[in-house]
C-alpha cells in the first residue's frame, strides 16, 4: 500500500508566536509620540535683551536691599499708584 502526500501545508508550531511578536512590534511603532518644535517657538525660547536687562536690574536692587542702601522715593510711588488706579 502506497500513501501519497496530500496537499497538507507544513506545520510550524512557532509561527503563531512569530506573528504575535511582529504584531506587537508594529503596534509599538504606531504608538510612539513625535515632537517637532517650530522655528518661531525656538526664537521665543531664546533669552531676549529685555530679559537680560531686567535680570541685571533685579540683581542690582537685591544688592541694594541686602546692603541697606535702597531707598524708596515716596512721592514717585504715590504718583504712580494714583495713575495706576485712575485707569
Amino acid at each position: 500500500m502506497k500513501i501519497n502526500k496530500i496537499n497538507i501545508p507544513p506545520v510550524n508550531p512557532y509561527r503563531a508566536n512569530q506573528v504575535k511578536a511582529e504584531q506587537l512590534k508594529e503596534q509599538a511603532k504606531m504608538k510612539t509620540d513625535k515632537l517637532e518644535i517650530s522655528s518661531e517657538a525656538k526664537q521665543l525660547s531664546e533669552v531676549s535683551p529685555l530679559t537680560i536687562q531686567r535680570n541685571e536690574k533685579v540683581q542690582q536692587l537685591k544688592a541694594q536691599i541686602e546692603s541697606g542702601t535702597y531707598e524708596v522715593d515716596s512721592e514717585k510711588l504715590a504718583s504712580n499708584l494714583i495713575n495706576y488706579f485712575r485707569k
